[in-house]
């Protein structure tokens, strides 16, 4: 399936009052929540961005009885249309480009967690439809046990020697993101990802780039001596297999930045308990859940992490020059393209 105040003491008082609305739900949603009982979700399964630990603070909590189906974020949206007569969802997890689809296709209803306003403009719906939980931004892992000299941008990573690992372009939305990054570095844009492929056509070219998916199973093989991933991809591979062995960056050249939504089921038998569900993920709780599962929480600058929570996010610092997708209808019709254009600038000049 599947990132600012004024002074000091205005500072303290809105921390302040974020941590005491955090802290509980809003009583008239609790109880009216409490009544329904259940919360069914779709693309929330236990081992994603740690939705387990949610599934059971809202159960411990507030008595939320739960299940959950995995799909695609595109299977999600054909679902809720689909049973709305009759629906068995009430809340799914969808990426970011999926969140004004669903509300297009009228599926969506809306609620604003009382974090509401931690939430930057660019990850939120302006009516609550949608509202990002949680980041993803193109990274770098690098194998240092083959990386001596470690690139941290994509002119270091053009100029060095290691080969460059990217997975396939025409098929997987995370080395798709990966071309549109390094084309934000090279200077352009969604309209124009020329420069970002000219970027890789180079790499092609010097025989050093590969089409191997970086997961797992390829880093521990030492196939990859830079892939190019999510952040949060990175550090879970990372700490699974040798957190010693391998580092994560940003590139401070440019990056791009994405997440994921949850949606609430317009025909859904429990919308009570969804809104619920919503409040929670956006809580200062349930944002730390979500950090202890590697996803870089969408108010991280706005709470105070655990020690073990904030080891296995990259510090902010590394994010100074990372952006969010400045044009998604630009992104969504130039990535219907880039299969094509791949072929055209890229793959022509891999080495046989």
């Amino acid at each position: 399936m599947k990132q600012l105040f004024a002074s000091v003491l205005t500072s303290a008082l809105v921390l302040s009052a974020s941590s005491a609305f955090a802290a509980e739900p809003p009583a008239a949603l609790l109880k009216a929540a409490q009544a329904e009982g259940t919360v069914n979700s779709v693309g929330m399964p236990d081992d994603w961005a740690n939705w387990k630990a949610t599934w059971s603070d809202l159960n411990t909590k507030y008595g939320l009885k739960h299940s959950d189906t995995d799909m695609s974020s595109a299977q999600e949206i054909a679902k809720f249309l689909a049973e709305k007569d009759n629906a068995s969802a009430d809340i799914g997890d969808v990426g970011a480009a999926f969140g004004p689809v669903a509300v297009s296709k009228g599926v969506t209803q809306p609620y604003k967690p009382t974090t509401w306003d931690q939430v930057p403009d660019w990850a939120k719906d302006k009516d609550g439809m949608w509202a990002l939980a949680y980041t993803g931004t193109i990274a770098f892992i690098i194998d240092k046990s083959q990386v001596k000299d470690e690139p941290h941008s994509w002119a270091d990573l053009l100029n060095s020697k290691y080969k460059v690992t990217i997975g396939d372009v025409s098929t997987a939305a995370q080395a798709a993101n990966g071309v549109l990054a390094a084309t934000y570095a090279m200077g352009g844009d969604e309209k124009d990802l020329k420069p970002g492929l000219e970027y890789f056509g180079k790499l092609a070219k010097a025989g050093r780039l590969s089409l191997t998916n970086p997961v797992i199973a390829s880093l521990e093989k030492g196939e990859v001596q830079v892939g190019v991933v999510w952040d949060f991809n990175g550090l879970s591979y990372r700490d699974k297999i040798d957190k010693t062995r391998f580092d994560v960056v940003i590139p401070s050249d440019g990056s791009i930045t994405s997440g994921y939504t949850t949606i609430i089921n317009k025909f859904g038998k429990h919308p009570n308990a969804a809104k619920l569900a919503r409040e929670y993920i956006f809580s200062d709780a349930g944002q730390i859940n979500l950090a202890q599962g590697y996803a870089r929480p969408i108010r991280a600058d706005h709470i105070t992490l655990p020690e073990d929570a904030k080891a296995k996010l990259l510090p902010s610092s590394e994010y100074k020059n990372a952006h969010p997708i400045a044009d998604p209808a630009a992104w969504d019709k130039s990535a219907k393209t880039l299969p094509r254009l791949w072929q055209e600038n890229v793959m022509i000049n891999m080495q046989q």
